[in-house]
């Protein structure tokens, strides 16, 4: 049986990956993976994973150079999640320029958008 055999796909034969940054903790963005991408990840010791839109393979950082590093793979308890705990090069997770793709808050009834664009997006891609 492959390490990869533990991990609980989905009927569409992927699992959800959380990219955390491995000094601060804290949560960079959420993503898709497939089998191939988990072992690519490992094996290559970077991000990689697959974009249902596309319908392909998506190695971070491809087009903003945005790498990120692979510190540490994690699988919950059910097996059904993978966190991977990384070095974010740049700063910048997430499309829209900012360190984390979880960048608003609900406060009073709406969402408040609580951090800044490091990099204008359309410098990035």
């Amino acid at each position: 049986m492959s390490w990869l055999d533990a991990v609980k796909w989905d009927s569409d034969g992927l699992v959800p990956a959380i990219a955390q940054d491995y000094r601060s903790g804290r949560i960079l963005m959420m993503a898709w993976m497939n089998r191939e991408a988990l072992e690519l990840t490992v094996t290559e010791n970077r991000a990689i994973y697959y974009s249902r839109s596309r319908q392909k393979l998506w190695r971070k950082g491809e087009e903003s150079g945005h790498v990120q590093n692979l510190h540490e793979v994690r699988l919950d308890c059910d097996a059904d999640v993978i966190v991977l705990q990384v070095e974010q090069i740049g700063g910048i997770a997430c499309h829209t320029g900012r360190e984390s793709c979880f960048y608003k808050v609900w406060r009073d009834g709406e969402w408040v958008t609580v951090d800044p664009v490091l990099k204008d997006p359309h410098d990035i891609y």
